[in-house]
């Protein structure tokens, strides 16, 4: 009889361990799904894109290299070491990444020991020592998959920080190459102003041998003195607006404005020339999209975490102790002291605490959800924005280039008029002043379409591999 009891007993512990192990493979809530986003098969305003996959683990690689800069690739390195905001986002990839694997803790059990030792007075007299040393086991099983959906929403939090430190980068090195061709730009303009200052100090001299010679009102000479003038305070506001921009890009590199400064550059005259077939994929390479799309992932996940708690847990623990008077004897004392066994906990009333948390945790859900879609019909826009602003500046460009031509020889020919008695200074004056606005709208449309071609880039999610053209 008492052999089959035993077998009873082993049975019986198999079937509990047996139940056990089936239980602990469920996993309570919604199954994720990447959220569905009507999207476009390709731009209007790009032909001949195609519909991809999610491509964000491509790496980007140095974009910025396809400006052909030098001193442009020597800041962009600089950023992505110094840069605070990056630091910063860095920092948090870490500590997402820390509670991925204190999460993962969760799946062990906990071990503690103590120590006491205690020296008494009874009443009948004498003094007494007492040793004790101990232990504690204690483990929670996953049966309902609590723990596992904790660390699927860690992880997923940890590639949200993941991207968000991507999407740092991407942005501190597009800003700082804005920021840079604005630079470039205010360079150029700087250049046309003191290229200007020589033109019209020249005509300056020349009302003034007229005026000498009887020739010219003194209204001559005063007009060409305050055109002069002019030109030399826009020069130095110029100079306000360079030490600004140099001041920004300082503090995009982590440097101290104090101590730093760029030397004077040249706008590129040429636009990189952005393929025109790119493949829609490249779009989905995006960093912020990504990290929209795993704040989904990690919402659904808390969805089981919250229904999770409507089932009971089960803990396993387990205490033993060894108490002694002498302390080299404690191991040896004939009455050691131990525990262990199950224990099962369910809530039977919340006032609708959980349904009230579940409800919160699908709501966190949807709102992630429209995050997600808000975010990749935003990143649709700004490409659209981008592909539009530099097929027309292209077009501006080239009318434009045509006007600065036609203003530069009206000036040549007003200039001799003047010279001949023809026409009068305010006449030259006129004509100067419309070639100097022509010239000077022909920089800031360049540089409106280098910051254009940057921001394409940046909307992309970062360049493009040009061996695939």
């Amino acid at each position: 009889m008492r052999t089959e009891e035993r077998i009873m007993r082993r049975s019986n512990l198999f079937k509990v361990t047996l139940l056990i192990l089936l239980l602990s493979g469920c996993t309570i809530g919604p199954k994720y799904v990447i959220p569905h986003v009507s999207m476009p098969a390709g731009f209007k305003e790009s032909a001949d894109w195609k519909k991809a996959q999610p491509q964000d683990q491509i790496v980007r690689g140095s974009w910025w290299k396809v400006f052909h800069d030098s001193q442009l690739d020597a800041l962009e390195e600089q950023v992505n070491i110094s840069n605070q905001n990056i630091a910063f986002a860095q920092a948090q990839y870490a500590q997402a990444y820390a509670l991925v694997q204190a999460a993962k803790s969760s799946f062990f059990p906990v071990l503690t020991v103590d120590a006491s030792y205690t020296r008494s007075h009874p009443a009948s007299g004498g003094k007494k020592s007492q040793f004790a040393l101990g232990g504690d086991v204690s483990w929670e099983l996953d049966l309902w998959g609590r723990i596992r959906r904790t660390i699927e929403s860690n992880r997923a939090n940890a590639q949200v920080a993941q991207a968000d430190l991507e999407n740092a980068k991407l942005s501190a090195q597009a800003q700082l190459a804005q920021d840079y061709y604005q630079l470039c730009s205010l360079d150029a303009q700087e250049k046309l102003l003191g290229d200007t200052q020589v033109i019209y100090k020249k005509f300056l001299e020349l009302t003034k041998n007229r005026y000498a010679g009887g020739v010219a009102a003194q209204s001559d000479v005063l007009q060409a003195q305050t055109q002069l003038e002019t030109i030399q305070a826009q020069q130095i506001d110029v100079g306000v607006q360079r030490s600004q921009l140099e001041h920004a890009i300082a503090l995009l590199m982590g440097r101290p404005a104090s101590n730093f400064s760029i030397t004077h550059s040249e706008l590129p005259h040429q636009v990189p020339s952005i393929p025109q077939g790119l493949p829609s994929e490249i779009l989905e390479r995006r960093p912020d999209i990504a990290s929209a799309e795993r704040a989904v992932a990690s919402a659904n996940a808390l969805i089981g975490v919250a229904e999770s708690a409507y089932f009971p847990t089960l803990t396993l623990s387990g205490s033993g102790s060894y108490q002694a008077s002498n302390l080299s004897n404690i191991f040896s004392s004939p009455n050691p002291l131990w525990s262990v066994g199950p224990a099962l906990a369910e809530t039977i009333f919340d006032a609708g605490l959980r349904q009230a948390k579940t409800a919160q945790a699908k709501a966190v859900y949807d709102q992630n959800v429209a995050q997600y879609r808000q975010t990749v019909l935003t990143a649709f826009a700004q490409v659209e924005d981008n592909l539009a602003a530099l097929r027309i500046l292209e077009q501006e460009a080239s009318l434009q280039d045509a006007a600065v031509e036609d203003a530069t020889k009206a000036v040549s020919i007003e200039t001799n008029q003047y010279k001949a008695g023809t026409v009068s200074a305010l006449d030259v004056i006129n004509t100067q002043a419309i070639a100097l606005n022509n010239q000077r709208t022909q920089v800031t449309i360049l540089a409106q379409r280098l910051n254009a071609s940057v921001l394409l880039i940046q909307n992309l999610g970062g360049g493009w591999d040009t061996s695939k053209e």
